[in-house]
């Protein structure tokens, strides 16, 4: 009997395969090979380059610093500086300071007197003079390194430093002429910087920075000329920016530079590397210590930019695993169609069939493995889905006819409701005085009443008695059916309270009105949770006596004539609240040229604008100052659109009601 194979298992040696022989290889060992073969390399070039330029630079500039201090010790030098004036003395000293130049690097020399602050220079370039070149200034930045040279505990330094007379920088090896402990001087012998950067700064390997940097950090050639101290070497001060540390990534890779440093400076010629992120890049340094010059040569060198491998080499690396890597897929290929796809492709033949309800169909001839019980399944489950279906069918016929049923009585009792909403919206607009108040007030009032459904919770009244009249907005708690029905409370109460009491007095009304639902509401045992308070604001006018009369629970009346604008605020507590408020009325001259608003907070609370706050108090008053000098109905418009645009696609928050009114002179 044969082997049987599971399609599980020849997946998964053919996974386990493509596994050992890409995986391992390429990423074990070629990512940590090559990386390593980089490391090693950036080692080696780092130290190899800063070791041999070391020497390059240490040996000529140190056979000049060693000249210029045979020259400065000169006893013609000495006699000279302590009498300048004298001429026997200046050409003696001008011939030894000659002689001294034909063995010098740079071939080139200054002298810097104390006493008469005169400054000597004479080069190849330059035509033969005893005579000084300039004077130097103490308040002159670019003479202060002869100024702390003089005062500096060294006798001699080494400074990178631009001179305003040649034009060009230099390298000055700076050595103090002093003579029985009196500092009589300065004699320097410079060497052109650009034969550094030719020889060391500018390589022609991408990815390596040379640098020299002095002991206290400080960066004195560069590639980058932005970067160099100039005048540290004698000044001993450098802007943070021009030293090493400011190039570094944090305080830690500052630490590890600054053991390194002093490693170097404890054993000179020996070159200590490390691995830093220097202007932002992983870099490994290489850095020496030049102590005839108190100097560091450092070597920077970026790994991910530097070529130390030949590029031919990695052509040919990477083509062959390329073509590795391609012969494996393909292979894989091969064995996948032939043991999985192949029979996968019928399943899926069979399995698109029985989606199309063809549950006739017939399928592969099982096999031996995985694949042929999958097909064993496949022939059991279209004969069960089959039965399935008949009965589902079954059941769906019954619940569909049960669901039309059921809908067409929801539709009917939604009709009725929507009738009995309609015709309810019908009855609370009769109440509203719209006839009564054309009759008496004509063009001067306006009203704005947008209930949030069908009906609301708001209503206006208006009772006139002869020449005196009662106006006022009610916002009753909710809105929908459940306000409306308050305001029918509200229109009963308030009804009451007029009949006895008259139109005169509006805050006797709120707690009459007050006194009058809480005896309702007590009466029907509503349970606490629902809210049962309203907002009212009533207002009398007498228009014998010009005066006009206000009371509100928390609805203000405001007034504006275009210029100011104006409100007498209503009491902190609504009717029917929690506590009883109490409430008083104003009483102020009519103003023929303004105009009054009783308005809801359903305006004044409906949200809008860029991040969906209120309307406002703010934003209300210079609407009505801005349009209160209109006709009365296109000041309707107005405070419409204003709203409107305002709301822009926020949905409408409660009742809206704004009752506006005006007492024009008979």
């Amino acid at each position: 009997m044969k082997r049987r194979y599971g399609i599980r298992a020849k997946l998964a040696l053919t996974l386990l395969f493509a596994f050992l022989i890409v995986l391992i290889p390429v990423v074990l060992i070629g990512v940590q090979v090559a990386e390593r073969i980089r490391w090693h390399f950036g080692d080696a070039y780092a130290r190899n380059f800063t070791q041999l330029h070391g020497e390059r630079i240490l040996g000529p500039l140190a056979r000049d610093l060693a000249l210029i201090r045979r020259f400065s010790d000169s006893a013609v030098m000495r006699e000279w500086l302590r009498d300048e004036s004298n001429a026997q003395l200046r050409a003696r000293a001008f011939r030894e300071a000659e002689a001294y130049r034909q063995d010098l690097l740079g071939r080139a020399y200054s002298i810097a007197s104390r006493g008469s602050l005169s400054y000597y220079y004479n080069d190849d370039h330059t035509e033969y003079s005893e005579a000084p070149r300039y004077r130097l200034d103490p308040a002159k930045a670019e003479d202060a390194w002869f100024f702390s040279t003089l005062q500096a505990v060294d006798k001699q330094n080494l400074n990178p430093n631009p001179d305003r007379w040649l034009q060009k920088v230099m390298v000055w090896a700076n050595v103090v002429i002093e003579d029985d402990g009196e500092r009589l001087g300065v004699a320097s012998a410079g060497v052109d910087l650009s034969t550094f950067i030719q020889s060391f700064i500018h390589t022609s390997e991408a990815g390596v920075t040379p640098m020299i940097v002095d002991s206290s950090g400080a960066i004195q050639a560069h590639p980058d000329k932005e970067r160099i101290a100039f005048g540290s070497g004698a000044t001993g001060r450098a802007e943070q920016t021009a030293t090493i540390g400011a190039l570094l990534g944090g305080n830690a890779d500052r630490a590890r530079l600054n053991e390194a440093l002093r490693t170097a400076a404890a054993r000179p010629g020996e070159v200590q590397v490390l691995e830093v992120v220097l202007d932002g890049k992983r870099q490994l340094i290489g850095l020496s210590y030049l102590e005839a010059l108190r100097w560091y040569l450092v070597t920077a060198v970026d790994l991910n930019t530097a070529h130390f491998v030949g590029r031919d080499w990695l052509a040919a690396a990477g083509a062959a695993l390329v073509a590795v890597v391609t012969i494996l897929f393909v292979a894989f290929a091969v064995v996948v169609e032939r043991l999985l796809l192949r029979p996968l492709r019928s399943l899926h033949h069979s399995a698109v069939e029985l989606a199309a309800g063809n549950y006739d169909v017939r399928l592969p001839p099982p096999g031996r493995d995985e694949l042929g019980d999958l097909n064993l399944a496949f022939e059991r489950m279209a004969r069960q889905i089959k039965a399935h279906i008949d009965q589902l069918e079954q059941k769906v016929r019954e619940r569909t006819e049960a669901l039309s049923k059921a809908n067409a009585a929801m539709a009917q009792a939604q009709k009725e409701i929507g009738d009995s909403i309609q015709y309810a919206s019908l009855i609370q607009r009769a109440f509203l005085p719209d006839r009564q108040l054309g009759e008496v007030l004509g063009d001067n009032y306006f009203v704005i009443w947008r209930p949030r459904d069908v009906v609301g919770g708001d209503f206006y009244l208006f009772r006139p008695d002869g020449d005196r009249y009662l106006v006022g907005v009610v916002d009753c708690a909710g809105h929908g059916v459940p306000g409306a029905l308050m305001t029918m409370l509200a229109r009963a109460a308030l009804d009451e309270a007029v009949n006895r009491h008259g139109v005169d007095a509006p805050a006797r009304l709120l707690a009459h009105i007050d006194s009058t639902l809480r005896g309702m509401i007590d009466q029907s045992a509503l349970p606490r949770a629902i809210a049962t308070n309203m907002d009212i604001g009533l207002v009398s006018v007498d228009i014998g006596r010009r005066k006009l009369r206000f009371a509100g629970a928390k609805i203000a009346l405001f007034w504006s004539d275009g210029e100011e604008v104006g409100e007498l605020p209503g009491a902190r507590r609504a009717v029917c609240d929690r506590r009883v408020g109490e409430y008083e009325d104003v009483e102020v001259e009519l103003r023929s040229e303004a105009t009054y608003y009783l308005i809801t907070d359903g305006f004044l609370d409906q949200a809008g604008g860029e991040r969906g706050y209120g309307f406002g108090k703010r934003r209300l008053l210079a609407l009505l100052r801005e349009h209160a000098h209109l006709p009365m109905q296109e000041q309707a418009s107005a405070l419409d659109r204003a709203l409107e645009a305002y709301r822009g696609s926020q949905s409408q928050r409660d009742d809206i009601t704004v009752l506006s009114f005006r007492i024009a002179n008979n």
